[in-house]
């Protein structure tokens, strides 16, 4: 091949390659334009403000296309799938309590994207920020707000999979003193010291102490319950098997999701409840593979995302194993009940 032809070879190339980034580019920005776009039949949605201390009112990541995709709105708690006021703040993921919020957060880049963690005030203005070494997955705030937390996938990206990494943070929303990771608590495990390279934690919940928390450890294959005790620093397993623990409102109970033989490997779960005082698991009646961090709507009742149209949609289900899941709205993940 001659210099000339060899020339001409490289310039055909460095067009087509510059056609196939405009080509993205415009992709990109059409499919940008769609999720901007609401769509009909959608939920009605329009901005105004959003108070993390309204009585008996229900706040979430609003997942419908439309120009207030990701904000947090808020509606009615009795009456969920009325129409939507959109706060302007936007989410991955999302939780409050007694007026104080934690908001995970993406920070698009050129390069790549980062992300924070933000304490929200009881207006949803930032009270101060935290970086996440991830992507946002699980997010907790204490029953008296004083504490809050969050988990992360440092490496791999679904918890159906083994080859995960998960880094689960708390915050003193008071003091501003951080724990990055709990791997820096002590684990008991029957009974003793635990030591292992493998130790990864993720699913926070608060007992209403300020004290108590529970979360999931996982080490050698096998995932447990723990009980942490944010004073003396430590973490003591409770119980096998269990993944994104959630606290009943009376401290009496954990909803989780559990590993089930013979599921699917991409969809493994299934909800569950744990009496503390027996140890005894009520299986509940959710038959689809539920990869979510349960809320307790009260002490009789969860609340829980499954994948819909725009991306989740919410249901309940009673805690006693009875009854049958409910769809409760579309479009719409991480919910907190507010007052």
């Amino acid at each position: 091949m001659t210099l000339r032809n060899r020339i001409l070879v490289l310039l055909c190339a460095l067009v087509v390659l510059a056609g196939v980034a405009v080509a993205s580019v415009l992709h990109a920005s059409a499919r940008a334009d769609r999720r901007n776009q609401a769509r009909p039949g959608g939920p009605r949605i329009s901005a105004g403000p959003v108070s993390l201390t309204d009585s008996r009112r229900l706040v979430f990541r609003n997942m419908a296309w439309g120009p207030h995709r990701d904000e947090l709105t808020s509606v009615p708690a009795s009456d969920p799938s009325a129409p939507r006021v959109a706060s302007k703040v936007k989410c991955l993921r999302f939780y409050a309590a007694s007026g104080t919020g934690v908001c995970l957060q993406a920070k698009h880049g050129t390069v790549q994207d980062t992300y924070r963690a933000v304490i929200l005030d009881a207006t949803l203005h930032e009270r101060a920020r935290y970086d996440v070494p991830g992507i946002p997955s699980r997010a907790r705030v204490s029953p008296s707000g004083r504490f809050a937390a969050w988990t992360a996938f440092v490496g791999g990206d679904s918890y159906a999979g083994t080859n995960f990494s998960t880094r689960a943070a708390i915050v003193d929303t008071r003091t501003g003193r951080l724990t990055p990771s709990l791997e820096a608590y002590r684990v008991i495990k029957d009974g003793r010291t635990y030591h292992a390279a493998d130790v990864n934690f993720w699913g926070v919940t608060f007992a209403s102490d300020d004290r108590t928390f529970y979360a999931t450890m996982a080490t050698h294959g096998s995932t447990y319950l723990v009980r942490g005790d944010l004073r003396a620093r430590t973490v003591t397993t409770v119980h096998t098997d269990v993944e994104c623990p959630s606290l009943s409102p009376d401290g009496t109970r954990v909803a989780y999701k559990k590993r089930v033989k013979g599921l699917p490997a991409d969809a493994p779960w299934h909800l569950y409840v744990l009496d503390l005082a027996t140890g005894h698991e009520t299986a509940l009646a959710e038959p689809r593979s539920v990869d979510d961090q349960a809320v307790w709507r009260d002490d009789h009742t969860l609340v829980y995302a499954l994948p819909g149209d725009y991306g989740a949609d919410l249901y309940t289900l009673p805690s006693d194993g009875t009854g049958a899941p409910h769809r409760i709205s579309t479009a719409a993940v991480s919910p907190a009940y507010i007052g």
